[in-house]
């Protein structure tokens, strides 16, 4: 009886250690699988497809330029990585910036727009600094023709009375000229020549 009683015991622990074993290696099994299919989903998602992200620098451009918020007083940038956008720059409206997200998110292909768009502060000063520095730069004969077209090529970031130009002229001549035009203005802090040559 006891002999009987011994087998029945150590067949049970063999049953017992067969089933463990099973449990953990179907455990392990599952768990591989399932950061398999995570690392897939994570590659798949971080592999840029030339064509898209080209499609959508392309569409964002497009989106920002059409604002009809969107004034030479006014800088907005962007860059896209895969199908994330992310938005940046200074406005002087908060209509422009909530144009410029709401455009953005609603172009086919982005999943996600970061917003880093800030909003300048309302100031009298400033807006009389924007009107003398839009004078000042536009009525010289040699850079009147930037401020032609919807989206003109020099913009005027004014803040807190710190004048900083962005966009682009089509030589490094006009770029100085532009900033020295700038800085011709009474109450101005400081210009910051931030023009690019196209």
């Amino acid at each position: 009886m006891r002999e009987k009683m011994n087998k029945f015991t150590l067949w049970m622990k063999m049953t017992m250690r067969m089933a463990v074993k099973a449990t953990l290696l179907a455990a392990l099994t599952f768990g591989l699988a399932a950061m398999t299919a995570a690392a897939n989903t994570s590659a798949a998602y971080q592999q840029t497809d030339p064509k898209l992200e080209a499609s959508l620098i392309k569409q964002v451009h497009h989106a920002l330029a059409m604002n009809p918020w969107y004034s030479v007083f006014d800088d907005l940038a962007y860059s896209v990585n895969s199908t994330e956008v992310t938005l940046s720059g200074e406005v002087v409206y908060p209509g422009t910036k909530e144009d410029a997200v709401a455009s953005v998110k609603h172009i086919e292909g982005v999943t996600r727009v970061i917003d880093k768009i800030t909003v300048l502060p309302a100031s009298s000063m400033d807006y009389q600094i924007r009107r003398a520095e839009y004078r000042a730069i536009f009525s010289y004969a040699g850079l009147y023709r930037y401020a032609m077209g919807v989206n003109p090529s020099i913009h005027i970031i004014v803040n807190t009375g710190h004048v900083t130009l962005v966009g682009y002229v089509d030589n490094q001549t006009d770029a100085n000229l532009a900033y020295m035009r700038a800085s011709s203005v009474p109450g101005v802090f400081s210009v910051t020549n931030n023009l690019k040559v196209d």
